[in-house]
C-alpha cells in the first residue's frame, strides 16, 4: 500500500524543473489545491506531510499546502434554483 502511494503521489506531483532559470525547486511547488484535497482525502494528512518532508518540501511549502484543506477557504459551485412560479402570468 505504502509502495502504491508513493508511486501514484510521485507520478502527479513529481518535482520542479531544473532547467528553469531563476524558479525555486521544491515538490509542492506545481501541486493546486484540488489535487492537495485528493490526495489528503484518498490517503491522510500526516501521510501526505511525510511523503513531502521526505521529499524535501520546506515548511512553507507545508503550511501552503495546508492552506488548501481549511474548510473557510474552500469555493464550492452552487446550483441556482429556478425561480417558483407562485401564479399565472396573464396569458
Amino acid at each position: 500500500m505504502a509502495l502504491r502511494w508513493i508511486c501514484v503521489l510521485a507520478l502527479c506531483l513529481g518535482t520542479s524543473s531544473a532547467g528553469v532559470a531563476g524558479e525555486q525547486s521544491g515538490v509542492l511547488r506545481r501541486i493546486s489545491c484540488p489535487v492537495v484535497r485528493y490526495y489528503v482525502a484518498k490517503y491522510s494528512a500526516p501521510a501526505a506531510e511525510q511523503w513531502a518532508r521526505n521529499k524535501g518540501a520546506s515548511d512553507a511549502e507545508i503550511e501552503a499546502a495546508r492552506r488548501c484543506l481549511r474548510q473557510d477557504d474552500m469555493r464550492t459551485a452552487k446550483t441556482q434554483r429556478p425561480p417558483l412560479a407562485l401564479g399565472t402570468y396573464g396569458w
